[in-house]
């Protein structure tokens, strides 16, 4: 039996492209979400990168079991083909092997097309599976191309296949591979950057403030006189004021006016510590979320911070020369404001209220 041979059928799929699109931005958007999510410290970030994927699949999943119940439906195509080249391409250390075929099909109410298709055969049928030699295969009847070389025929296809002699069938040749492979590969990888690149913009703020330290801000002040300079130094996590020579934070409503250098024109922040020296004046601010006890700085009495240096000063005998400290917390729960002074043979120590007024004194030792 001689079946003549003309154009082989083709195959398109317009959807190949919407699909390698939307399967890039899933994949990159999943794996940067991931990542952005890691380096900032969220959880849903990071647990939205693992969950799109898995969603996707499903709803991929979902959406392909009618068009996979429809194709189980339908019965395969048979028909004779010839074998016109053939490659074992792997699998030689098992009892298949993958060989790739090249074939002339020949359905009978079709014109021939050639087909190139991979096929696991056992080493003890490659044999039977020569150049020339006619075999019998199915495919589905959309898809022309998903050739299987079928290992037992029925007594019909077999007396069929005996006295068949095929003329094989002129280029091109069909793959099991999509034609527009290339095409789906780079709109994929275009998607999967651009996706990527989009949740990094969006989170770019929280990246920066992640991945780099705050940078204090730094201004000056001063009058004609260099003795009344000033340099305060501001961050979100604190800040700080440097008096002048000749200058003292003793001196009258200084501390109160260095204090509203630092805390105008800001969001009322609650502070951790207030620390003044001589001519130092720090102050730590909570960080957002803490639970540790604060306090507002403005609400201080920095009027009576001079009076409690000097009495600490004058009656904690401590010895000449002298230096001071006053620090103000809430640690133990009320707000506490703690002179310190240490002179040439000791250290001592007087705490005071929330309104300045002293209940404590630490003789010196």
């Amino acid at each position: 039996m001689t079946i003549t041979t003309s154009a082989p059928p083709t195959r398109t799929k317009p959807v190949a492209l919407a699909v390698g699109f939307l399967t890039g931005g899933v994949i990159g958007a999943s794996l940067a979400a991931f990542v952005v999510g890691c380096v900032i410290g969220s959880v849903p970030l990071c647990v939205a990168g693992v969950g799109l994927p898995a969603v996707y699949g499903l709803l991929f999943f979902l959406a392909g079991v009618p068009r996979r119940a429809r194709e189980a439906a339908v019965a395969p195509c048979t028909a004779l083909a010839v074998i016109e080249t053939l490659e074992a391409v792997g699998g030689e250390a098992t009892s298949d092997v993958a060989v790739r075929f090249d074939l002339t099909v020949a359905p009978d109410d079709v014109p021939a097309y050639r087909v190139a298709f991979t096929q696991n055969i056992n080493l003890a049928d490659l044999p039977d599976h020569r150049p020339g030699v006619v075999v019998v295969v199915q495919y589905p009847p959309d898809r022309p191309w998903q050739v299987r070389i079928v290992k037992w025929p029925t007594p019909e296809w077999e007396e069929r296949m005996a006295g068949a002699r095929l003329d094989s069938a002129p280029g091109p040749v069909l793959v099991s591979e999509s034609s527009e492979g290339c095409a789906v590969g780079f709109v994929t990888l275009v998607a999967l950057l651009l996706a990527a690149a989009g949740v990094v913009l969006l989170f770019r703020a929280d990246l920066f403030d992640e991945g780099t330290p705050d940078k204090p801000s730094v201004s000056s002040s001063s009058s004609s006189s260099s003795s009344s300079s000033s340099t305060t130094v501001e961050s979100s996590a604190s800040g700080t004021v440097t008096l002048g020579p000749n200058q003292s934070f003793l001196d009258k409503g200084e501390l109160r006016k260095a204090v509203g250098r630092l805390t105008k024109g800001t969001d009322a922040r609650e502070a951790l510590t207030v620390v003044v020296q001589d001519r130092l004046l720090s102050v730590v601010y909570a960080p957002t979320g803490s639970q540790a006890p604060t306090f507002d700085p403005d609400s201080l009495p920095y009027d009576r911070f001079p009076a409690l240096v000097e009495e600490a000063r004058s009656e904690l005998d401590v010895g000449s020369p002298q230096t001071w400290q006053v620090t103000v917390d809430r640690l133990t729960g009320s707000l506490t404001i703690r002179v310190g002074v240490t002179g040439a043979v000791a250290t001592a120590s007087l705490e005071a209220d929330a309104q300045g007024k002293v209940v404590r004194r630490s003789p010196a030792h």
